[in-house]
């Protein structure tokens, strides 16, 4: 155990222990700069889990960047082609009293009568006359167009739905603006008219979009070790966003280069990332260029310090216990004793 994380900590180390011939390090600059004065003649190896760890970080910015291409776009409206033998099929039953009804009501508006002489004439209440003169067109009486009681809400329908997109959802202060444009009727009233205006307008839920940091572990994770569900997810993404495609495709050719120790890759390797639009990988690479011997050491000999990340954890937690007020040999008693 080193007394401090320093470049001339670990340089003494080495002096102390001459003969080291392979020195396995994460790429902390203070160990790479005390190993090239320490040891000189070493080979220095960049971990593999660090390198994979590094560039599971550089993914999950990646993919962060680009969260909104998580989310699968609706589908668009398919119109239904129009069938041209088709024979129209006349209106009947209730829309066609309705139109017939519009029609009487409005001609008789033109002759001049009044809403009570026409209600008189055709039987009908007053309100139901004054609600087809206020309507411009029987389309409005009819199916899903209009809302409840055209007749009051009529002349405002306009600003409510002008209100409700600027974001006004309080039917309270609907109301007040309501009443100051003339509308008259109560507030219960308009809170029907509004539900059913929501009701309306809803848009249709949509699944939601994956979490950015799960797409970047489903990346580096072989395809065979993914869910049918993940894979396709994965597969849908990178269809609809290419920098994520790229990104997939770079990181599984590292992983073989990684697995497999072929070292002799890596410049090509290197070349591809940082001709691609992705900006975390370019970031990555040239990060490997400043320490270019160690990473292609790593990605080629058998070495790397892997095994013993489980120890190194230990010693961490170790030393997390005493809340950082013991000194080194308190912490080294205490890391022999565990052993």
């Amino acid at each position: 155990m080193l007394p401090e994380r320093s470049a001339e900590s670990f340089r003494a180390w080495l002096g102390a222990h001459p003969g080291v011939e392979i020195i396995c390090r994460d790429r902390g600059g203070c160990y790479t700069e005390g190993a090239a004065e320490g040891a000189p003649l070493a080979i220095q190896v960049a971990d593999r889990w660090h390198l994979w760890h590094n560039l599971a970080e550089a993914v999950e910015r990646a993919v962060a960047r680009h969260r909104s291409c998580l989310q699968e776009p609706p589908p668009e409206p398919v119109p239904a082609p129009p069938d041209e033998g088709a024979v129209p099929v006349p209106e009947a039953g209730l829309a066609a009293r309705t139109r017939a009804r519009h029609a009487q009501i409005h001609a008789a508006l033109d002759r001049g009568l009044t809403v009570t002489e026409i209600g008189r004439t055709l039987r009908l209440d007053p309100k139901t006359v004054r609600r087809y003169a206020m309507a411009v067109t029987a389309d409005q009486l009819i199916g899903g167009a209009r809302l409840m009681r055209p007749g009051l809400l009529g002349p405002h329908q306009d600003c409510l739905r002008q209100r409700r997109d600027d974001g006004i959802r309080s039917t309270e202060r609907l109301h007040a603006e309501l009443r100051d444009r003339g509308y008259r009727g109560s507030l219960r009233t308009l809170r029907r008219l509004t539900a059913q205006l929501r009701r309306a307008t809803a848009v249709p839920a949509t699944s939601p979009a994956p979490a950015a940091r799960k797409v970047a572990s489903w990346i580096p994770t072989p395809p065979g070790d993914l869910a049918d569900s993940d894979r396709a997810g994965l597969a849908q993404i990178t269809a609809r966003c290419a920098e994520l495609a790229t990104t997939r495709d770079l990181v599984r050719d590292f992983a073989d280069m990684l697995c497999h120790r072929r070292g002799e890759r890596l410049e090509a390797w290197a070349a591809r990332a940082e001709a691609s639009p992705v900006s975390e990988l370019r970031g990555f690479s040239k990060g490997l260029r400043r320490d270019w011997a160690a990473v292609t050491a790593g990605l080629t000999v058998s070495h790397s310090s892997g095994a013993v990340e489980g120890h190194v954890n230990r010693i961490k937690m170790i030393k997390r216990q005493m809340y950082g007020r013991a000194k080194p040999d308190l912490l080294r008693k205490r890391v022999l004793l565990a052993g």
